[in-house]
């Protein structure tokens, strides 16, 4: 768990990094308004996006009369984890997954698909939920929210500085200057979107031990997650933005050779292994 922890500080310090080096060919002035701007943006993603993303998914509160086995699993993870009791939706598709969402601990949801709910017995579920449960006590919302900040920064300087690079001034005297901006606005989005993708394979990582360390149990959870990869893999989510895949315990839509390049989740082998070589 040290380990993943270090990792995302050295990522998010990797894209700290990247924001001052494209800061620095840019003017005060520009860099300014891009963190005004992302800031803003980031905020309102941070109070409203757990109510838009279950909006997108059309998932449902249910009470504890409505399913009152999978509420009893709930509690006794939150018991092992000493987070209060979160809010729980259930999202209408047969495909097998699930999310937690939330600003905090205080104020986190978990999500199931109605698929999960039939596919899995309760010690695989149980395991899926102390894996969310672990997103929830990670503050992983806010860390993913931070990332997702110091991102925004970058494309929005790199977007400014490719239009200076194009509509700037005497190119021929400048034109080293002009085509290095032009590379690093190119290449500097890029950079920043794959150090933020691997910050949310690292938060998985970290998410499946805590899961492993509160019910000092990994089996149930390495058995659904066996089980929700062969599941998404032959019913993928069929609606929902591909922009949302990081929040799921694992990708709910069809992978290709592209997307796996920039996948929100480490291969299902990699997690696996890990998960097995615990010792809890």
């Amino acid at each position: 768990m040290i380990n993943n922890q270090l990792k995302t500080v050295v990522l998010l310090g990797s894209l700290t990094g990247l924001l001052l080096l494209i800061g620095s060919f840019f003017g005060q002035n520009g860099l300014t308004i891009a963190i005004i701007f992302a800031v803003l943006m980031n905020i309102g993603s941070y109070f409203f996006a757990d109510k838009l993303v279950l909006m997108m998914y059309r998932a449902k509160k249910i009470e504890q009369k409505d399913n009152p086995d999978l509420f009893k699993l709930v509690r006794e993870v939150v018991q092992l984890a000493h987070i209060p009791m979160p809010k729980i939706y259930i999202i209408p598709t047969m495909t097998p997954n699930a999310f937690a969402t939330g600003r905090s601990p205080k104020y986190a949801t978990v999500a199931f698909t109605e698929g999960i709910l039939k596919l899995l017995n309760k010690d695989e579920l149980k395991g899926v939920i102390a894996h969310e449960i672990s997103h929830v006590k990670n503050r992983d919302i806010l860390i993913q929210t931070i990332a997702s900040t110091i991102a925004g920064v970058i494309s929005y300087i790199a977007f400014m500085a490719r239009w200076a690079a194009i509509f700037g001034g005497n190119r021929d005297r400048d034109s080293g200057n002009l085509f290095e901006l032009l590379a690093l606005a190119i290449l500097t989005p890029i950079i920043a979107t794959l150090i933020q993708l691997a910050i949310s394979r690292s938060r998985e990582f970290l998410a499946d031990e805590g899961a492993a360390k509160t019910l000092h149990n990994q089996h149930g959870l390495i058995s659904a997650l066996q089980k929700l990869e062969n599941g998404v893999a032959n019913h993928p989510m069929e609606f929902g933005p591909q922009a949302t895949s990081s929040l799921f315990i694992v990708n709910p839509f069809r992978a290709n050779a592209i997307f796996n390049l920039f996948s929100t989740h480490p291969p299902m082998d990699k997690r696996i292994e890990k998960l097995r070589s615990m010792h809890v």
